[in-house]
Protein backbone atom coordinates (compact mmCIF):
# COMPACT_ATOMS: atom_id res chain seq x y z
CA UNK A 1 0.00 0.00 0.00
CA UNK A 2 1.69 3.29 -0.53
CA UNK A 3 0.86 6.76 0.51
CA UNK A 4 2.65 10.28 1.06
CA UNK A 5 6.05 10.23 1.33
CA UNK A 6 7.55 10.41 5.00
CA UNK A 7 8.16 14.04 6.24
CA UNK A 8 11.25 14.59 7.40
CA UNK A 9 11.96 15.99 10.99
CA UNK A 10 13.85 19.08 10.14
CA UNK A 11 11.02 19.97 8.06
CA UNK A 12 8.41 19.15 10.86
CA UNK A 13 10.58 21.26 13.34
CA UNK A 14 10.93 24.43 11.06
CA UNK A 15 7.09 24.26 10.39
CA UNK A 16 6.29 24.05 14.51
CA UNK A 17 8.95 26.74 15.14
CA UNK A 18 7.67 29.40 12.13
CA UNK A 19 4.04 28.93 13.33
CA UNK A 20 5.13 29.25 17.12
CA UNK A 21 6.70 32.43 16.11
CA UNK A 22 3.98 34.12 14.18
CA UNK A 23 1.73 32.92 16.95
CA UNK A 24 3.78 35.23 19.24
CA UNK A 25 4.06 38.54 16.67
CA UNK A 26 0.35 38.30 16.81
CA UNK A 27 0.21 38.61 20.20
CA UNK A 28 3.11 41.29 20.03
CA UNK A 29 0.88 43.26 17.44
CA UNK A 30 -2.21 43.24 19.54
CA UNK A 31 -0.80 43.86 23.50
CA UNK A 32 1.64 46.95 21.10
CA UNK A 33 4.60 44.81 22.57
CA UNK A 34 6.78 45.61 19.64
CA UNK A 35 7.67 48.88 17.76
CA UNK A 36 8.14 49.87 14.26
CA UNK A 37 12.01 49.30 14.64
CA UNK A 38 11.82 45.99 16.21
CA UNK A 39 11.63 42.89 13.82
CA UNK A 40 8.92 40.29 14.33
CA UNK A 41 10.58 37.18 16.08
CA UNK A 42 10.43 34.78 13.05
CA UNK A 43 12.72 37.74 11.24
CA UNK A 44 15.02 38.32 14.47
CA UNK A 45 18.03 35.90 13.35
CA UNK A 46 20.53 37.48 15.65
CA UNK A 47 20.59 35.08 18.27
CA UNK A 48 18.22 34.02 21.40
CA UNK A 49 18.16 36.89 23.20
CA UNK A 50 15.87 39.38 23.79
CA UNK A 51 16.08 42.07 20.99
CA UNK A 52 14.99 45.10 22.63
CA UNK A 53 16.53 44.78 25.90
CA UNK A 54 19.67 43.86 24.40
CA UNK A 55 19.66 46.34 22.62
CA UNK A 56 18.93 48.61 25.42
CA UNK A 57 21.69 47.12 27.46
CA UNK A 58 24.43 47.79 24.85
CA UNK A 59 23.80 51.24 24.46
CA UNK A 60 24.45 52.00 28.19
CA UNK A 61 27.83 49.80 27.28
CA UNK A 62 28.98 51.80 24.30
CA UNK A 63 28.30 55.51 26.30
CA UNK A 64 29.42 54.04 30.00
CA UNK A 65 32.50 51.80 28.65
CA UNK A 66 33.21 53.31 25.68
CA UNK A 67 32.69 57.02 25.91
CA UNK A 68 29.96 56.76 22.71
CA UNK A 69 28.97 60.51 22.43
CA UNK A 70 26.05 61.65 20.03
CA UNK A 71 27.42 63.70 17.66
CA UNK A 72 29.39 60.91 16.73
CA UNK A 73 29.97 58.93 13.48
CA UNK A 74 28.89 55.29 14.27
CA UNK A 75 29.90 52.19 12.59
CA UNK A 76 28.25 49.23 13.24
CA UNK A 77 30.06 45.89 12.02
CA UNK A 78 27.55 43.07 11.30
CA UNK A 79 24.63 45.00 12.34
CA UNK A 80 22.25 42.41 11.48
CA UNK A 81 18.27 43.74 11.62
CA UNK A 82 19.19 46.82 13.34
CA UNK A 83 19.50 45.46 17.22
CA UNK A 84 22.10 48.01 18.30
CA UNK A 85 20.64 50.86 15.54
CA UNK A 86 17.32 50.72 17.51
CA UNK A 87 18.43 52.21 20.46
CA UNK A 88 20.95 54.68 18.86
CA UNK A 89 18.32 56.62 16.92
CA UNK A 90 16.94 57.71 20.45
CA UNK A 91 20.85 58.84 21.49
CA UNK A 92 22.60 59.94 18.32
CA UNK A 93 21.96 63.70 17.91
CA UNK A 94 21.49 65.57 14.09
CA UNK A 95 25.04 65.91 14.10
CA UNK A 96 25.18 62.55 14.72
CA UNK A 97 25.64 59.51 12.34
CA UNK A 98 24.94 55.53 11.64
CA UNK A 99 25.97 53.01 8.92
CA UNK A 100 25.74 49.62 9.09
CA UNK A 101 26.33 46.38 7.46
CA UNK A 102 25.88 42.50 7.36
CA UNK A 103 25.97 39.83 5.24
CA UNK A 104 22.17 39.35 5.36
CA UNK A 105 20.29 40.97 3.08
CA UNK A 106 17.09 40.18 3.98
CA UNK A 107 17.87 42.00 7.56
CA UNK A 108 19.78 44.74 5.39
CA UNK A 109 16.42 45.30 3.38
CA UNK A 110 14.30 45.20 6.36
CA UNK A 111 16.67 47.92 8.22
CA UNK A 112 16.64 49.99 4.96
CA UNK A 113 12.77 50.20 4.71
CA UNK A 114 12.41 50.78 8.48
CA UNK A 115 14.73 53.43 9.12
CA UNK A 116 13.50 55.81 5.95
CA UNK A 117 12.66 58.29 8.59
CA UNK A 118 16.39 58.41 9.59
CA UNK A 119 18.37 59.96 7.05
CA UNK A 120 21.72 59.05 8.93
CA UNK A 121 20.99 55.62 9.30
CA UNK A 122 22.38 53.88 6.26
CA UNK A 123 22.45 50.40 5.56
CA UNK A 124 24.46 47.70 3.82
CA UNK A 125 24.96 44.60 2.38
CA UNK A 126 28.47 43.20 2.34
CA UNK A 127 28.76 40.47 -0.12
CA UNK A 128 30.58 38.47 1.87
CA UNK A 129 30.33 34.15 1.35
CA UNK A 130 28.22 33.21 4.70
CA UNK A 131 26.88 29.79 4.93
CA UNK A 132 23.70 30.13 6.21
CA UNK A 133 23.16 33.77 5.45
CA UNK A 134 24.91 33.99 2.02
CA UNK A 135 25.74 31.40 0.23
CA UNK A 136 26.49 32.60 -3.11
CA UNK A 137 28.21 35.36 -1.32
CA UNK A 138 31.90 36.77 -3.85
CA UNK A 139 33.70 37.76 -1.39
CA UNK A 140 35.93 35.96 1.45
CA UNK A 141 35.91 37.46 4.91
CA UNK A 142 39.51 37.23 5.11
CA UNK A 143 39.86 39.47 2.02
CA UNK A 144 37.24 42.15 2.31
CA UNK A 145 37.40 45.79 2.24
CA UNK A 146 34.98 47.39 4.51
CA UNK A 147 33.03 50.03 2.09
CA UNK A 148 34.08 52.77 3.56
CA UNK A 149 37.28 55.59 3.47
CA UNK A 150 39.90 55.34 6.35
CA UNK A 151 39.44 57.12 8.84
CA UNK A 152 35.76 57.86 8.33
CA UNK A 153 34.82 56.82 11.95
CA UNK A 154 34.96 58.27 15.38
CA UNK A 155 33.39 54.85 17.10
CA UNK A 156 33.15 51.21 15.63
CA UNK A 157 31.69 48.66 17.61
CA UNK A 158 31.39 44.69 16.53
CA UNK A 159 29.60 43.00 19.16
CA UNK A 160 29.23 38.98 18.33
CA UNK A 161 31.16 39.50 15.32
CA UNK A 162 34.66 38.27 16.44
CA UNK A 163 32.91 35.75 18.54
CA UNK A 164 31.98 33.68 15.43
CA UNK A 165 35.15 34.46 13.29
CA UNK A 166 38.51 32.32 12.58
CA UNK A 167 41.37 33.54 12.95
CA UNK A 168 42.46 34.79 9.24
CA UNK A 169 38.44 36.78 9.04
CA UNK A 170 39.41 37.91 12.49
CA UNK A 171 42.56 39.45 11.62
CA UNK A 172 41.09 41.14 8.79
CA UNK A 173 38.42 42.50 10.15
CA UNK A 174 40.48 43.89 13.13
CA UNK A 175 42.78 45.88 10.15
CA UNK A 176 39.95 46.73 8.77
CA UNK A 177 38.13 48.45 11.89
CA UNK A 178 41.63 50.01 12.29
CA UNK A 179 41.66 51.56 8.92
CA UNK A 180 38.22 53.34 9.26
CA UNK A 181 38.90 54.66 12.65
CA UNK A 182 39.77 58.45 12.74
CA UNK A 183 42.53 59.25 15.28
CA UNK A 184 41.41 58.77 18.53
CA UNK A 185 38.39 57.09 17.80
CA UNK A 186 37.38 53.70 19.67
CA UNK A 187 36.32 50.30 19.08
CA UNK A 188 34.22 48.54 20.91
CA UNK A 189 34.20 44.63 20.54
CA UNK A 190 32.69 41.44 21.97
CA UNK A 191 35.27 38.71 22.34
CA UNK A 192 35.42 34.79 24.19
CA UNK A 193 38.82 35.59 25.74
CA UNK A 194 40.94 33.17 27.09
CA UNK A 195 43.61 33.89 29.87
CA UNK A 196 44.49 32.86 32.88
CA UNK A 197 41.08 32.73 34.55
CA UNK A 198 39.02 31.81 31.67
CA UNK A 199 40.97 28.53 30.86
CA UNK A 200 40.97 27.53 34.82
CA UNK A 201 37.11 27.98 35.21
CA UNK A 202 36.52 25.80 32.02
CA UNK A 203 38.97 23.09 33.33
CA UNK A 204 37.31 23.24 36.35
CA UNK A 205 33.94 22.91 34.25
CA UNK A 206 32.35 26.09 35.31
CA UNK A 207 32.40 27.62 31.93
CA UNK A 208 29.35 27.68 30.26
CA UNK A 209 31.15 27.18 27.38
CA UNK A 210 33.65 24.13 26.78
CA UNK A 211 35.74 25.26 24.27
CA UNK A 212 38.29 22.12 22.50
CA UNK A 213 42.10 22.85 22.90
CA UNK A 214 41.38 26.26 25.77
CA UNK A 215 45.62 26.10 26.30
CA UNK A 216 45.79 27.28 22.39
CA UNK A 217 45.89 30.11 20.81
CA UNK A 218 42.63 29.93 19.29
CA UNK A 219 40.00 27.51 20.32
CA UNK A 220 36.48 26.16 19.33
CA UNK A 221 33.58 24.78 20.43
CA UNK A 222 32.38 22.63 18.27
CA UNK A 223 34.47 20.86 15.17
CA UNK A 224 31.77 20.07 13.25
CA UNK A 225 30.59 23.92 12.88
CA UNK A 226 33.86 25.89 14.05
CA UNK A 227 32.37 29.34 13.66
CA UNK A 228 29.50 28.11 16.36
CA UNK A 229 31.66 30.42 19.07
CA UNK A 230 35.37 31.17 18.79
CA UNK A 231 37.89 32.44 21.48
CA UNK A 232 40.88 34.02 21.33
CA UNK A 233 44.00 34.55 23.80
CA UNK A 234 44.58 37.53 25.57
CA UNK A 235 47.90 38.02 24.11
CA UNK A 236 46.51 37.38 20.28
CA UNK A 237 44.00 40.25 21.09
CA UNK A 238 46.13 42.55 22.25
CA UNK A 239 48.99 41.57 19.39
CA UNK A 240 45.77 41.75 17.06
CA UNK A 241 44.79 44.97 17.77
CA UNK A 242 48.20 46.40 17.65
CA UNK A 243 49.02 45.23 13.89
CA UNK A 244 45.59 47.47 13.72
CA UNK A 245 46.81 50.38 14.97
CA UNK A 246 45.26 49.84 18.04
CA UNK A 247 45.89 49.98 21.58
CA UNK A 248 43.59 48.41 24.45
CA UNK A 249 42.32 51.07 26.42
CA UNK A 250 39.78 48.19 28.61
CA UNK A 251 38.94 44.20 28.96
CA UNK A 252 35.72 44.03 30.54
CA UNK A 253 35.30 40.20 31.71
CA UNK A 254 32.02 38.39 30.73
CA UNK A 255 30.13 35.77 31.95
CA UNK A 256 30.33 33.11 29.71
CA UNK A 257 33.30 31.89 31.46
CA UNK A 258 31.69 31.22 34.57
CA UNK A 259 33.23 34.82 36.77
CA UNK A 260 31.67 35.52 39.55
CA UNK A 261 32.05 39.54 38.67
CA UNK A 262 31.12 40.60 35.41
CA UNK A 263 29.78 43.22 32.77
CA UNK A 264 27.71 41.37 30.12
CA UNK A 265 27.58 37.96 28.47
CA UNK A 266 30.73 37.98 26.21
CA UNK A 267 34.01 39.41 27.06
CA UNK A 268 34.17 43.35 26.32
CA UNK A 269 37.25 44.97 24.79
CA UNK A 270 37.64 48.42 23.82
CA UNK A 271 40.33 49.61 21.83
CA UNK A 272 41.99 53.27 21.11
CA UNK A 273 43.24 54.48 17.29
Amino acid sequence: MYGPPPVRRPIIDRARTSARLRALDLRDTVSRRRDRLTPPRRLDFVGHSDFAATGDEFLGHFIGLGGLQPSEAVLDVGCGIGRMARPLTGYLAADGSYDGFDVNRDGIEWCRRRYRQYPRFRFQVADIFNARYNPRGEHRADEFVFPYADASFTFVFATSVFTHMLEADAARYLAECGRVLAPGGRLFATFFVLDGSSRALIAGGHSGLQFLDSDAQVAILDEALPEEAVAYDEAWVRDGLRGAGLELAALHPGSWSGREEFVSFQDIVVARA
